[in-house]
């Protein structure tokens, strides 16, 4: 198991902000279905998540960091030293003297005291820190799947039923203003480890579909709507898409394709509630036929 700092790619003295921005990341680009011609890009997305396990858990990361548990959070098995006989009867740092009646003392002082006492509860302490080195029931791998959700959806939040790779079906929340590519944790949703029992987790992420109408541009959308000719030269009401419905604008006489018009509010929630705005432009329907135009347009050109 590689050091979870390496796998995130941070610094030890990264910041709980910079370890979960550097998660969220490397879980946008290392995600199987978005490397679905690498058979090892699973493996690679279970071990940032378990990475991200260690180093966005404060407790963890301060027993990672001091050597009490590896990069798969098992504890570390803590030997001993010393053991080693050394001049004078010594081992361990310890000098054993036989004094009165056999009885062994330490530095000739302590009659009656048995170094027995002091091996078995070294090994005994060795054995009890080997326990908890031996390896736990891990929870299975986790499991992720890819949501998509309409544009409105991710503006608005909504509410879906979803069926998990394991053939569950639940309902998930789609938070407002969501953005493409975030990835959600289902915590308990996933597959039993067949040891523990305990439920893995399941890895959602969000996939905003197109929309045919509008041009994602940050916060601001984009829209361009169709308009008879005569609309255009003589101005009159437009009825233009937003997210929340059709709302009506008046154009100006003689408005053409250059020319764009700005709704305020109608474009997507971002960072802090800023609300991005909705920029409409215009398509002029020409007629197939129409012969009093075409004369006009003869008379205008002479």
């Amino acid at each position: 198991m590689r050091d979870p700092y390496q796998i995130l790619g941070v610094a030890r003295a990264a910041s709980e902000a910079e370890i979960k921005k550097a998660y969220r990341r490397r879980a946008k680009d290392l995600h199987p279905d978005r490397n679905q011609g690498d058979p090892k890009a699973q493996d690679r997305f279970s071990e940032l998540n378990s990475a991200y396990e260690i180093l966005g858990d404060e407790t963890k990361r301060k027993q990672f960091d001091r050597g009490e548990i590896d990069g798969e959070g098992k504890p570390k098995f803590q030997g001993f030293e010393g053991m080693g006989a050394g001049r004078g009867g010594r081992a361990g740092g310890f000098e054993f003297n036989f004094g009165q009646g056999g009885h062994p003392g330490r530095g000739g002082q302590e009659a009656g005291f048995d170094p027995a006492d002091i091996f078995g509860s070294l090994f005994g302490d060795a054995a009890r820190r080997a326990s908890k080195a031996r390896p736990e029931a891990q929870k299975p791998p986790e499991q992720s799947f890819t949501l998509e959700v309409t544009l409105a959806q991710a503006v608005a939040g909504a509410t879906r039923r979803v069926r998990l790779p394991g053939g569950r079906e639940v309902e998930v929340t789609i938070p407002e203003g969501v953005a493409d590519g975030k990835v959600m944790r289902l915590r308990g949703l996933g597959q039993p480890d067949p040891f523990s029992g305990q439920a893995g987790d399941v890895m959602m992420t969000i996939k905003i579909k197109p929309d045919p109408r509008f041009t994602v541009e940050g916060n601001d959308l984009r829209t361009r709507v169709p308009v008879p000719l005569a609309r255009a030269v003589l101005g009159g009401p437009l009825h233009v898409p937003t997210l929340t419905g059709a709302v009506e604008m008046r154009i100006p006489p003689l408005t053409g394709t250059t020319k764009q018009f700005r709704l305020r509010g109608k474009g997507l929630k971002g960072e802090a509630g800023a609300v991005g705005d909705l920029f409409v432009a215009i398509d002029i329907e020409m007629p197939e036929s129409d012969a009093e135009l075409t004369a006009l347009m003869k008379a205008r050109a002479e």
